[in-house]
């Protein structure tokens, strides 16, 4: 049964990302593109997401539940596409065979313009717009957050953390609630920091324990975990678990892990994540299916207005 529910939720995804329509808005003279998928009733939340790197936002409408999601709780939902496939995030140092975007690349600046005409044109509600991200896209969500607090209501990250170059130049404007998702075995991402086991992996990671201290002293929170939840292991297959450890912070300040035990440079999701989920299982690590990612990420967002 459960089988059958998840590959209908894909069909339904697949269904849903046929409304989305490609766009391209004019930055500092360069055509940056985006895929949007907009409800019928405006203004709507907003929720940006961004792909992880060698990936574009097309990538995101077909491997995860972000449509789905979208269109059953009548939000908005922007897939930007990085430039050579990448975000320049507040990192410098790339991975070994992994070329980031042109140098001066300012997709801050893209990213805000994105959501400030979203929100002008009465598409965007400019209390409820939230951003993710994967991978690449993760620290993009992070860098952000730091840099544009005011635009956004809560942010999410999935398989980042962060490094000494991220972390001294976060200064938000305002303290926003974080939800982090990272695999214990993650080859590109350490969880205990570092540098992953992967050839394609950079170095000087924080631990992902170090990157929700940041974000909790960031928050005004304490330093101790608030509550260590097991989550339900709904599918035994996928060789993992996931456990949610919220933190003790002011109202409306909350920082939230979903630890995925086992779990590698995946998104958590109840389809898969990959044209061929074999070889991605070899080279990334497994797929939790216990939790999926859009579904997690909308309902902490959903929270905070």
């Amino acid at each position: 049964m459960r089988r059958w529910t998840q590959i209908g939720a894909f069909v339904v995804a697949l269904a849903a990302a046929s409304v989305a329509s490609a766009d391209t808005i004019d930055v500092d003279g360069a055509k940056r593109s985006y895929t949007a998928q907009l409800p019928a009733k405006r203004p709507a939340p907003l929720v940006v997401v961004l792909h992880g790197k060698t990936q574009r936002g097309a990538d995101m409408v077909t491997r995860t539940a972000w449509p789905q999601v979208a269109k059953r709780e009548g939000f908005a939902v922007v897939f930007p596409d990085g430039l050579n496939h990448a975000w320049a995030d507040a990192r410098t140092k790339a991975g070994p065979a992994l070329r980031g975007p042109p140098e001066g690349t300012d997709d801050i600046a893209f990213l805000a313009k994105l959501v400030e005409k979203l929100v002008a044109n009465g598409t965007a509600d400019p209390k409820r717009v939230y951003v993710t991200g994967i991978s690449n896209g993760g620290a993009m969500a992070m860098t952000l957050v730091c840099a544009r607090a005011d635009l956004f209501a809560a942010g999410a990250s999935v398989i980042m953390n962060l490094t000494d170059e991220a972390a001294v130049t976060c200064h938000p404007s305002r303290p926003l609630p974080m939800l982090l998702i990272n695999g214990t075995a993650d080859p590109l991402v350490p969880y205990e920091g570092g540098r992953g086991s992967s050839y394609y992996a950079a170095d000087g990671f924080w631990s992902t324990d170090e990157t929700l201290a940041f974000w909790r002293k960031l928050n005004g929170c304490e330093t101790d975990d608030a509550e260590v939840t097991e989550m339900p292991d709904g599918a035994p297959a996928d060789q993992s678990t996931a456990t949610r450890i919220s933190s003790r912070c002011p109202r409306g300040h909350d920082v939230v892990l979903y630890r995925i035990n086992h779990g590698g440079h995946r998104m958590p999701g109840f389809a898969p994540d990959a044209r061929f989920p074999k070889v991605a299982t070899s080279l990334l690590g497994p797929q939790n299916r216990d939790i999926d990612g859009a579904e997690t990420i909308w309902s902490f967002f959903s929270q905070f207005p």
